[in-house]
């Protein structure tokens, strides 16, 4: 879900969509987008500002003290309706905690101050305010919501040496703000896939719907660029509705045999309820917000055969990856999401960057973050190889931290390379078809 360069569109098409169904279902087995529990249903709302300052004088006690354990903040969505996602980030970051102080960091240990945001902006900011400007942390893993991550952007870090780096985020806003990085990749480079699938699968009509916020218009708007055929149909919904047989008959009706679907779980699957009493047969598409097996299971048997999904993905064919695959399932007892791959990789960029920085401020760790995952340095897959060139002289520019979510490279907008997986619902379950990648 990435377009990192500043390439045009034609040229950013066929850079990202070198997917190949003949790669699908054997590199995929395990893949990360397995459901870990929960219906992970969104929201982006928005919410009022705060005032944080957002600043810290810690330079190197890290709030604990001499030799006390180095201490930043996470905004994670630990309730609200993006808890689902929340609970495979704190799986991710747990795993990632408990190896990066195995090792340690100069011989200190790594804190993590987690704050629930509710799912939604306004508490998102006021958790944000209270890790910043009360706790006093430089650096600050957050948050789940495209919304939210840009409310607790602009009211609580802009302006400050505060280093904040969002785990699950993918609204193409972010983008517009360089200093706000991410770990998951934006939603650009699904739009676009999207957009190519549908037209290789010879439809030259579509049918749009999405949630009625930053996420949905985004992805949309990016969408409808992309797309050299008619859009038939175009319309927003609210979430959370009982009913959505206003929409689903405005798809039928549009006349258009290829319908888009960006919108939530929750949502969609009351869609496909509707659609399937009504007797509408179309070929689907959805974005990534509308898989899980929460979705599977609230709707008929052969309701949604033939979809196709485009999804964000780890490199799962990869070694570091699935060693990490091995690790959560002997810890969790179940198979990993992409998402909680992202928040892995986001504690040890963290990590390395206070191993490189300076000190522990947040502009200290502000000029490092982007250089511990750049193709300069050497590659390494691991913490523990990566803290052994800092802890042998190295600087941040020897290091390139390939994340068990992928090779990471920050660009200047602070977005990351990214993978994409093909989807396609077969016999009512999600079957791996094929691969995207920036």
């Amino acid at each position: 879900m990435v377009d990192s360069s500043t390439d045009s569109p034609d040229t950013s098409r066929r850079a990202l969509l070198k997917y190949s169904a003949a790669v699908g279902a054997a590199a995929l087995a395990g893949c990360s987008t397995t459901d870990d529990g929960g219906d992970g249903t969104g929201t982006d709302a928005g919410g009022d500002p705060g005032d944080g300052t957002g600043t810290t004088t810690d330079s190197g006690d890290g709030g604990g003290g001499d030799g006390g354990p180095y201490r930043i903040g996470m905004i994670d969505s630990l309730t609200g309706s993006l808890s689902a996602f929340g609970e495979r980030n704190q799986r991710g970051k747990d795993l990632a905690l408990s190896r990066v102080n195995d090792v340690g960091i100069d011989g200190r240990e790594l804190e993590i101050l987690v704050e629930d945001s509710e799912s939604e902006s306004q508490p998102g900011v006021s958790a944000a305010q209270s890790l910043v400007n009360q706790e006093g942390v430089p650096f600050l893993i957050g948050a789940v919501g495209s919304g939210v991550s840009l409310a607790i952007y602009e009211s609580v870090v802009q302006d400050t040496d505060v280093v904040q780096l969002s785990q699950n985020s993918t609204g193409l806003e972010l983008t517009d703000h360089p200093d706000l990085l991410r770990m998951s990749p934006s939603g650009m480079a699904q739009s676009i896939a999207l957009s190519d699938i549908i037209a290789e699968d010879g439809h030259d009509s579509v049918a749009v719907t999405y949630v009625n916020n930053n996420y949905g218009q985004s992805l949309t708007d990016a969408f409808v660029e992309e797309w050299d055929g008619e859009v038939a149909y175009e319309q927003s919904h609210d979430q959370e509705q009982q009913s959505y047989s206003n929409v689903v008959a405005g798809m039928n009706d549009s006349g258009a045999d290829a319908w888009l679907f960006v919108t939530y779980q929750q949502e969609f699957s009351t869609m496909v309820q509707e659609i399937y009493s009504n007797g509408y047969e179309a070929q689907f598409y959805g974005a990534d917000s509308v898989q899980a097996d929460s979705v599977l299971e609230n709707t008929p048997e052969g309701s949604m055969d033939g979809m196709k999904l485009v999804v964000p993905s780890a490199p799962v064919d990869q070694e570091n990856y699935q060693e990490f695959a091995s690790a959560f399932q002997d810890e969790y007892d179940r198979e990993p999401t992409s998402w909680a791959a992202f928040a892995y990789d986001c504690v040890v960029t963290a990590a390395l960057s206070i191993q490189a920085a300076d000190e522990f401020t947040g502009s200290a760790l502000g000029e490092v973050v982007r250089d511990v995952t750049r193709p300069e340095g050497e590659q390494v897959t691991s913490f523990e190889a990566a803290s052994g060139i800092l802890a042998d002289g190295g600087s941040a520019t020897d290091v390139d931290y390939q994340g068990v979510s992928g090779p990471i490279d920050f660009d200047e907008n602070g977005d990351p390379v990214g993978y994409l997986q093909i989807l396609t619902v077969q016999g009512h379950s999600y079957e791996g078809t094929g691969f995207v990648s920036s």
